[in-house]
């Protein structure tokens, strides 16, 4: 009987794709079926594939993308629990063994998730993935769960449907969107049960602009407006992306990002918030107070030393 199912959507990953694999193989649990739908890749994965025979269930053919590849390995899984692993993200010692007792000690629960660990590309810990309890209005806020670390029933695919095959970036902080608003049954678990890697071609990581702009899209699209902490974000990494920060120049930093908050907030909600008015009223207002205040001390240095 397969009890759980660990599906790997992966294309060029050969750097890590073996850690991946061997994260999932190692797990002292039976009954696991692991399925790899790899997008036609050109690096030495397909030869790591093999080497695993028939421990890996796997197919390689030009597919849409990532989430393309998750929706085929949802349809190809048979087990009553299903997890979804990135090419370059692992599995802690024993999560299995630990989400399945979980789900058989609590029928009623639908979906799971725990800790997570940030690591690098030499698997070095950058930092624990931020982790709240489940709270669907906080979601629309922060993304608290962090993918690997989530499992759920199969069941929970025919309530909600698959992944939405038009995001490229956002699509697991879509689909816990939606689980909220099915009013599945999610519990947050205490233990660390994966990793998620960030590195420097990381596809988050590389493209963080384009991350922010696909959320407030998919906010706009789902909740019908864009809540005040993505626009934010966006307004910050539209900013960054252009080389522009605030410790280098803090008032052009202040006023900048404070226009594009509003352009933004009128872009996606056609109005600004109290809460982002009041925002960016505060920003420049207070970089102004500092900026004559220090106008102030250097005129007050030159007028002692003039009258010296």
């Amino acid at each position: 009987m397969t009890r759980l199912s660990i599906i790997t959507p992966s294309f060029n990953q050969g750097r890590f794709i073996r850690r991946t694999i061997a994260s999932v193989l190692d797990q002292a649990v039976d009954g696991v079926e692991y399925i790899v739908v790899d997008g036609g890749s050109t690096d030495e994965t397909l030869a790591i594939l093999h080497e695993f025979g028939h421990r890996i269930r796997w197919i390689s053919e030009p597919d849409e993308g990532q989430t393309d590849a998750v929706n085929k390995g949802l349809r190809m899984a048979t087990g009553d629990v299903v997890g979804w692993l990135n090419s370059d993200d692992t599995y802690e010692p024993g999560a299995f063994e630990k989400v399945l007792r979980f789900f058989d000690e609590h029928p009623e629960v639908e979906v799971v998730y725990g800790h997570a660990n940030v690591i690098g590309a030499d698997d070095d810990f950058i930092e624990p993935y931020y982790t709240e309890d489940w709270n669907p209005e906080r979601l629309k806020e922060v993304c608290f769960v962090c993918q690997p670390a989530l499992f759920f029933r199969r069941s929970v695919v025919e309530k909600v449907g698959p992944l939405d095959a038009r995001l490229r970036y956002c699509m697991d902080y879509e689909y816990w969107l939606r689980l909220a608003k099915h009013g599945v049954h999610v519990a947050r678990l205490p233990w660390t049960l994966a990793n998620t890697r960030m590195y420097e071609s990381n596809k988050t990581v590389g493209s963080r602009t384009r991350v922010c702009r696909e959320i407030n899209e998919m906010m706009a699209r789902t909740l019908g407006k864009v809540p005040d902490h993505w626009i934010i974000t966006y307004s910050h990494a539209v900013l960054e992306a252009r080389g522009f920060t605030y410790k280098a120049a803090p008032l052009r930093f202040a006023v900048l990002v404070s226009a594009l908050c509003w352009i933004s907030a009128l872009w996606w909600n056609h109005s600004v918030s109290p809460g982002v008015r009041g925002l960016t009223r505060q920003w420049v207002v207070g970089n102004l107070a500092i900026k004559w205040s220090a106008l102030r001390e250097g005129l007050g240095r030159e007028l002692a030393r003039i009258s010296r």
